[in-house]
């Protein structure tokens, strides 16, 4: 089998890897067309260094992401319940519906955080009462809140 070369991706490439990875790929490849291209450098020393300090403040930084998210979490907890005033018909049922929308203003009114309302999960609300909602404020941190519909 021939003889592979290692080299640290400067941009990513399909079904290779992202910028900044470290791939065995073979000579030719890189002597041909990753190396001319300014798509890769040979793995000196040097580079591994700078290469394990990127991942390294990378890590830091997803790790101070999730910290900041847990932090926004037990803030939501400690308010407990964000009420929410709708207009009620008939037998408590409310015109329209609670979008997500009107959640992250509600949050953002009682707390100053800015919400994104992609990340809020609500049940289905059609009359006044108390709801459970998922707010997802990091890929690993979700925070249940409760809603409350009230009449106007």
């Amino acid at each position: 089998m021939a003889k592979r070369v290692q080299v640290v991706l400067t941009k990513n490439v399909n079904k290779l890897g992202k910028s900044g990875d470290l791939v065995e790929v073979a000579p030719g490849y890189a002597r041909n067309y990753l190396l001319p291209q300014g798509i890769a450098n040979i793995a000196t020393p040097g580079i591994l260094r700078q290469v394990e300090q990127r991942r390294e403040k990378e890590r830091q930084r997803l790790l101070a992401e999730r910290q900041e998210a847990e932090a926004r979490k037990t803030a939501l907890q400690t308010i407990g319940r964000f009420v929410i005033r709708k207009q009620v018909g008939e037998g408590e049922a409310i015109f329209g519906t609670v979008t997500t929308q009107e959640v992250a203003d509600v949050i953002k009114e009682n707390t100053s955080q800015e919400i994104d309302r992609r990340g809020i999960t609500l049940p289905e609300i059609s009359k006044t009462g108390f709801y459970k909602a998922q707010v997802k404020l990091h890929p690993e941190v979700t925070a249940e809140i409760e809603i409350q519909v009230a009449p106007l």
